[in-house]
């Protein structure tokens, strides 16, 4: 039995059809992959993160939050995907010739399903931690009221910090105190 070849793309083809394309994908090492539609929790949870997060940094100067159309790129892993909330602070540095995709992120955040949790705490975290910029990586459960929050240290390693219902927690990289309940405003959370 043979097994089916993986058709392998240059990061220039997965750009022309990503720009062609209604729907969004992610592409590592010559592989593109389809990323799956979110539930309205999750959707409800970006928003809440994105409204609170913006009126924040509208009263202060150099940071901007971006929503999930978005690309970011990590050159030295050759990823290029889409976060569910993206800040940059600071000039905001593009892949060359692409106004569309920021290489240095300082804070990513993603939302957690059951389907998706797996791979934005291991590999993708693994493939975020090559982004130089990056300081904070928020994942947000849209299972249960939790928040895990990983801070780069001076020495390079990642230090977790877990939040629940009552807590708050501090957004450092902007200063931003905040009640992780905002976060959940309006949400029944998904089922297991």
């Amino acid at each position: 039995m043979s097994a089916v070849p993986i058709t392998k793309y240059t990061a220039n083809e997965y750009l022309a059809m990503e720009d062609k394309s209604p729907e969004k994908h992610e592409f590592y090492q010559g592989e593109i992959f389809a990323m799956a539609g979110a539930s309205i929790q999750h959707n409800q949870i970006v928003r809440n993160c994105s409204t609170t997060i913006d009126v924040y940094l509208s009263k202060t100067n150099g940071c901007q939050i971006f929503p999930s159309d978005l690309k970011i790129h990590i050159p030295i892993n050759s990823l290029f995907t889409y976060p569910d909330l993206s800040i940059v602070c600071g000039d905001i540095e593009t892949l060359q010739g692409h106004r569309d995709i920021v290489t240095n992120p300082s804070v990513l955040i993603e939302v957690l399903s059951a389907s998706t949790k797996d791979y934005d705490r291991g590999s993708k975290f693994q493939l975020y931690r090559d982004v130089s910029a990056l300081q904070e990586y928020i994942m947000i459960s849209s299972l249960e009221i939790l928040v895990e929050k990983f801070t780069r240290q001076d020495d390079g390693s990642w230090i977790l910090h877990i939040y629940k219902e009552d807590d708050t927690f501090t957004i450092e990289t902007i200063g931003m105190q905040v009640d992780v309940k905002s976060f959940y405003r309006n949400v029944v959370l998904e089922a297991n």
